[in-house]
């Protein structure tokens, strides 16, 4: 008698602007590993971010975060656009996907960055530069100035405040160390130590988790502004990169102009019990029915959340129909192709269905 097939719940959040077009493709290239790889996805969608506004006058409604703490996983397509600029403060679509990341206790986010040979002359960057590039940036997601208290806006004056706890560093340094251990054994931590107190506390428990339990790792200290500097001038000199909510969000994003195109860029937000996955560009809304977006970064995405479900050889085989893909085509226009953002997905979807991959 068989046993029955593995079965993971995932919470689809397409949101907003190109969102659903992107996060269709990833949930027919998971439904194409499912059938492969002999385990069973069962898929429920909910509206987030503007959507959620316009469903339920929340950008993170109350079903939705139910739906999504019950599953095994969260799948994000992007939030936000300008029809909901004019919203209060609290109820702007990004304030929904904060929430969303705290109430999963989703605190280590993860966004590797990879320049192929063939990616590089895509790069705004001198090819020779970038080429080889292979960096994993671990940023934490849940605290520092974007949740910090006292916050306010007056009509004269306004203020955040930036905030850690040592609890909080150290649980975001061990995931950095550890991923470095798995890596290279390099890690890059960067601050503001010489002007901020809460830097200064960084820095000082990093060293000391370092010190004491992962003496194997190199660590290096960077300010963040030197840090961008090398990410432009040198970014093969990074292999693992810690660092706090707000420099994260900048260097991460400044590291993803990379490959020329924020079109191949997954992510992972970890730490409770489903993790968030999403690809890290925005709603792009000027292009957003259109089928010009392209879907790999969210497909890659969908990569990293089988490898937080133990799914690796199916992780593994998405990465590979990818890499066909990127040879082959067909391509996006970002990617200087002419293909539907559907038809890049279908292209993916019937690699990872191939014969010819390795599969149990």
């Amino acid at each position: 008698m068989s046993s029955a097939p593995r079965t993971y719940s995932l919470a689809l959040l397409p949101g907003d602007g190109v969102g659903p077009e992107v996060t269709a493709e990833a949930a027919r290239v998971l439904d194409a590993c499912a059938a492969a790889f002999g385990f069973a996805i069962e898929t429920s969608e909910h509206p987030v971010g503007g959507a959620g506004l316009d469903a339920d006058n929340d950008p993170l409604p109350r079903a939705t975060l139910d739906a999504c703490l019950d599953a095994d996983a969260v799948f994000l397509g992007a939030v936000g656009g300008p029809q909901w600029d004019g919203v209060d403060a609290d109820l702007r679509p990004e304030r929904g996907l904060l929430r969303l990341r705290a109430r999963l206790g989703a605190f280590a986010n993860l966004r590797p960055v990879a320049v192929s040979e063939a990616l590089a002359e895509r790069s705004p960057l001198r090819p020779e530069r970038v080429a080889g590039t292979d960096l994993l940036i671990v940023r934490e997601l849940t605290g520092g100035i974007y949740f910090g208290r006292p916050r306010e806006r007056t009509e004269t004056e306004a203020y955040d405040t930036m905030r850690y706890s040592v609890t909080e560093i150290e649980r975001i340094a061990r995931v950095a160390f550890e991923w470095a251990q798995k890596r290279s054994g390099r890690l890059t931590s960067v601050d503001k130590a010489n002007v901020l107190a809460s830097s200064a506390l960084w820095r000082d428990v990093v060293s000391r988790i370092g010190a004491d339990e992962y003496p194997d790792v190199a660590l290096e200290h960077l300010y963040v502004d030197n840090a961008a500097m090398q990410v432009v001038c040198d970014p093969r000199r990074f292999d693992v990169v810690v660092t706090g909510n707000l420099f994260g969000d900048v260097l991460s994003d400044l590291a993803a102009t990379l490959p020329g195109t924020l079109g191949l860029l997954p992510s992972a937000s970890l730490g409770g019990r489903a993790g968030l996955f999403e690809p890290v560009h925005g709603s792009a809304p000027d292009i957003a029915g259109r089928g010009l977006a392209n879907p790999l970064a969210a497909i890659l995405s969908a990569a990293m959340l089988l490898d937080a479900v133990d799914e690796a050889e199916a992780a593994t085989a998405v990465r590979q129909a990818v890499e066909s893909v990127l040879d082959d085509g067909p391509l996006p226009p970002d990617l200087g192709g002419d293909a539907h953002t559907a038809d890049v997905g279908a292209a993916v979807a019937d690699a990872v269905a191939s014969p010819t991959l390795s599969h149990p």
